[in-house]
């Protein structure tokens, strides 16, 4: 779900707790958290909404000046839904943190990234490439993505979906800029037998 970086504030502060977005289909789900540009937010409620009933509580609460700002930021189709999600700030800890931290391996931890490092490249139409990036992060620390895109002879937008992949196994971490390795990434590459 995105959400626009100005709104990190205004949300942090309880200040703005409703989203307005026009979808084809709903594409957020009640009790979910989501990682957005403005933090972990968790959905708390969802309706549908007629634009023509928003309310100045509706555009204040969403961080508009007033309804008609509200109106005037709706993209997509007037045809489409309109979906008011009430949200929250998720406060509980990320679990990717956690994971990430995570560096007590032992052989069937190790056995299970291997097992799904090597179900990642063989659904890559690049070709094996989780191990070479994994070692170039550990190389090359905050190394900005389109130098490390460039040493494997990548594109970068391909290389950091990739890269958020490993992210999402704990084994890497977004630095301000590039990457580093995980606690859990460190503890990984020094015990698998992997090759590449």
């Amino acid at each position: 779900m995105l959400v626009q970086m100005r709104l990190r504030e205004p949300i942090e502060r309880g200040e703005v707790d409703l989203l307005f977005r026009r979808w084809k289909r709903l594409q957020a789900v009640v009790g979910h958290t989501y990682r957005t540009a403005a933090g972990r937010l968790r959905v708390t409620a969802i309706d549908v909404v007629d634009p023509a009933d928003l309310t100045a509580d509706d555009a204040r609460r969403s961080g508009h000046a007033d309804v008609a700002a509200l109106r005037a930021s709706l993209r997509g189709d007037e045809a489409l839904p309109t979906y008011r999600i009430a949200v929250e700030v998720d406060t509980d800890p990320d679990p990717r943190s956690l994971l990430a931290a995570d560096d007590a391996l032992d052989d069937d931890a190790v056995a299970e990234l291997d097992r799904r490092l090597a179900r990642l490249d063989a659904a890559s139409s690049w070709g094996p490439w989780t191990m070479a990036t994994l070692r170039l992060i550990a190389a090359r620390p905050a190394t900005v993505s389109t130098v490390l895109a460039e040493t494997l002879g990548r594109e970068r937008q391909p290389f950091k979906l990739d890269v958020r992949k490993l992210k999402a196994l704990g084994l890497t971490e977004s630095l301000e800029v590039g990457y580093r390795l995980s606690r859990r990434g460190e503890a990984y590459l020094a015990r698998t037998t992997r090759p590449g």
